[in-house]
């Protein structure tokens, strides 16, 4: 096996990071082929059945706040469901509902900056990072001493893991090099899968911002799937994973730098697809049983008027207030407050008053994106 250079110093900035790609027998092994083949029939089973959905912003709304949230967690930025989304709802909050609005924003930007451009550059990076940390500046410059540090409070916090490259125009040719290997499938022909974790250990690598570079590489995660056609829209929840195996994920990160483990690497990741693709399929099947049972329960009332256009814009957000019924032009203002206060009595809705304004919690939707 050809030898990775690993980084012999953590004090001192990884100029010498290898370019992409790694040598083929650093990841073409039985074990990691075998973990890529359960990943794409998870994410093909899943692309299968998001298809069949009639309304996708029933998933895309759901499933991207609660991707955002944990992405954000992992970075230890926290907040409570009901404060998400009553947050989302409003359209405007701060705090850390903001930051995770913010990773939602940047899940959708990207998805359309790719749809028009058909590639990635260097301007896709800068646009999610800036998205998500509300900085403005770019790359940063050789006087930014960016270090990785040690968390927690033990003997070793606050001392360096990882110093990511640094110098004039170095970060530039690496994430060159990065973009090339991307966008570049004639020359680098792997699977899109493993070339997405291959990539995102790169792009931490390189630690190209001055913060953010954890959310930006999670986003790109998806973004590189919705880009290959692996999925039409961004609703894979990796994030999830990730913060349930925090330790694993930041330990096989590190494994490639000190040690050249790229393996544990790949089969970290490529479970990390199997297991939220399975889960999100299974999350997709539940909503859409939640739909259909109260889409069914209020037509056999025959109390309310257009009862489908109702569920339909009670799944996109987990809380509804009027006037997202009345902003669609659905009702007169009044037969939606009645609507909503009779679903409430019928335990589809939970009525919540919160800083004096009225929100309609769907307890099904809630309870399925919280499990």
């Amino acid at each position: 096996m050809m030898p990775y250079l690993i980084n012999p110093d953590r004090n001192k900035p990884w100029n010498d990071l290898p370019l992409l790609p790694p040598d083929k027998e650093l990841y073409e092994n039985i074990q990691v082929l075998s973990q890529l083949g359960n990943a794409k029939a998870a994410l093909g089973r899943l692309q299968g059945r998001s298809i069949a959905i009639p309304n996708q912003g029933l998933l895309i709304n759901s499933i991207s706040l609660q991707e955002a949230k944990a992405s954000n967690a992992i970075e230890n930025i926290f907040t409570t469901d009901d404060e998400l989304y009553k947050a989302y709802s409003e359209k405007q909050t701060e705090g850390p509902t903001k930051e995770i609005l913010n990773y939602r924003e940047a899940l959708w930007l990207g998805h359309e900056y790719l749809q028009k451009k058909q590639l990635f550059d260097e301007d896709y990076f800068i646009q999610m990072y800036r998205t998500v940390s509300q900085f403005n500046d770019g790359i940063r410059p050789p006087i930014a001493q960016i270090y990785i540090k040690e968390g927690g409070t033990g003997p070793n916090a606050g001392k360096a893991v990882y110093t990511p490259p640094r110098g004039k125009g170095i970060i530039e040719s690496k994430m060159a090099n990065l973009i090339s290997f991307l966008n570049n499938d004639k020359d680098y022909p792997l699977d899109p899968i493993l070339k997405m974790a291959i990539a995102h250990f790169q792009f931490e690598a390189i630690h190209p911002f001055r913060d953010g570079n954890g959310r930006t590489g999670r986003i790109f995660n998806i973004h590189y799937l919705t880009h290959k056609g692996l999925l039409d829209y961004p609703i894979l929840f990796l994030s999830r994973y990730i913060m349930e195996h925090k330790d694993d994920y930041y330990s096989t990160l590190a494994g490639i730098t000190q040690t050249g483990n790229w393996k544990n690497w790949l089969l970290f990741m490529l479970k990390t697809v199997e297991s939220t693709a399975n889960l999100t399929y299974h999350k997709i099947n539940d909503i859409i049983a939640a739909k259909d049972a109260i889409l069914q329960a209020i037509i056999d009332e025959n109390s309310i008027s257009r009862p489908e256009s109702l569920v339909g814009i009670l799944f996109t957000e987990p809380f509804t207030k009027v006037k997202h019924l009345t902003d669609r032009g659905l009702y007169a203002e009044n037969t939606a407050r009645k609507y909503l206060d009779h679903l409430s009595s019928m335990g589809i809705l939970e009525k919540r008053t919160i800083q004096g304004n009225n929100y309609y919690l769907n307890l099904e939707l809630y309870r399925i994106l919280s499990e």
